[in-house]
């Protein structure tokens, strides 16, 4: 009986320790620095593709040490200015409505409205406008995308690695990658026996279809 206890301490341990794993823990960890100046993103001569969620989708998962939880934004809209065919000398910009957070309980889509998060009624809008775009060789994507991240009054620059494909009919972008809310002032820590992490998993999945 013994023996049969222990085993069974082994695997509710094991189940537990997995169970509470973090998601952000083997994602790519944006840079985060100062925001770079905008100025130079303005460009002309090519095409202008419109983002929305019946095109696109930007979700995230954040966890405490019990449990992770899955999230979205419903409302959002954006602009991939496409210029030269060409993933590098193109901007993407997308405007982010914070009002529209929906995650897989109602209770924490409640709270995450308000001052101890995204504080909606103070910051209703996050924004993100890319300023450069590098192929990546080092893997993980196909390139590299930097640009100024404005969060809960927060603007800074972020770099992460993105999967962008050009197709005639439309222009994709794929990404994930982790930041940390406490670099954005949000700094809500949960319970004690239930602490939050402070890695968010950010998942961008557009897929933007051009004028044919």
């Amino acid at each position: 009986m013994r023996n049969y206890g222990f085993i069974l301490l082994v695997v509710l341990f094991a189940l537990t320790t997995f169970g509470c794993s973090d998601p952000a823990a083997n994602k790519p960890k944006a840079s985060v620095g100062n925001a770079a100046s905008e100025s130079g993103t303005a460009k002309t001569g090519g095409e202008t593709l419109t983002i929305s969620p019946e095109n696109s989708k930007v979700d995230f998962v954040a966890s405490k040490v019990t449990r992770s939880h899955n999230g979205s934004f419903k409302q959002f809209a954006g602009t991939i200015d496409l210029i030269g065919n060409n993933a590098e000398q193109s901007i993407v910009q997308l405007s982010i409505d914070t009002g529209s957070v929906v995650t897989d309980e109602a209770d924490l889509t409640a709270h995450l409205k308000t001052p101890d998060f995204f504080d909606v009624a103070k910051y209703p809008k996050a924004t993100f406008v890319s300023t450069k775009i590098e192929p990546n060789a080092s893997g993980g994507g196909t390139h590299n995308v930097t640009g100024n991240f404005d969060l809960h009054g927060v603007k800074k620059s972020i770099l992460f690695p993105a999967t962008i494909q050009i197709a005639p009919d439309s222009v994709s972008v794929n990404a994930e990658f982790s930041i940390n809310r406490k670099d954005f002032g949000i700094n809500y820590p949960g319970k004690a026996d239930d602490l939050i992490r402070d890695g968010v998993v950010i998942k961008l999945a557009l897929k933007v279809p051009r004028k044919k």
